[in-house]
């Protein structure tokens, strides 16, 4: 069994899924020409043993002007997103550069997990 979960943080501050298109905007003007963090904990069970870790990612967003932050919201993608924000399509347009594993920010650390869980890799 392997589960996962992501956040977005900044200023120490955990942001959460936005529930509504207000708090998506808020979120982009928080984030708007800052760095700041994806964090996963991944825990992985396999015959009655629990290995766990966590991944972090800096995310630095370009300065976004109204424009891109409501054709953003617009768009929809911030919907379930931790932190209003996906980086798949056109969220990618928002990111400046990112320092760590793109995989954590799409939604699973792939590098973590092959750390916690090597023989999910290897091909018979």
């Amino acid at each position: 069994m392997i589960a996962c979960d992501t956040d977005v943080v900044v200023d120490g501050r955990a942001l959460g899924k936005p529930e509504d298109e207000a708090r998506a905007r808020e979120y982009l003007e928080l984030l708007s020409g800052r760095a700041h963090e994806v964090l996963s904990g991944l825990v992985v069970l396999r015959d009655g043993e629990e290995r766990s870790g966590l991944e972090r990612t800096t995310v630095v967003f370009k300065d976004l002007d109204a424009e891109e932050k409501e054709r953003y919201v617009r768009f929809g993608e911030w919907r379930g997103r931790s932190g209003g924000y996906a980086i798949q399509t056109l969220g990618s347009t928002l990111v400046e550069r990112l320092e760590g594993s793109v995989s954590n920010v799409i939604g699973l650390p792939v590098g973590l997990l092959a750390d916690l869980a090597p023989q999910l890799f290897v091909q018979d």
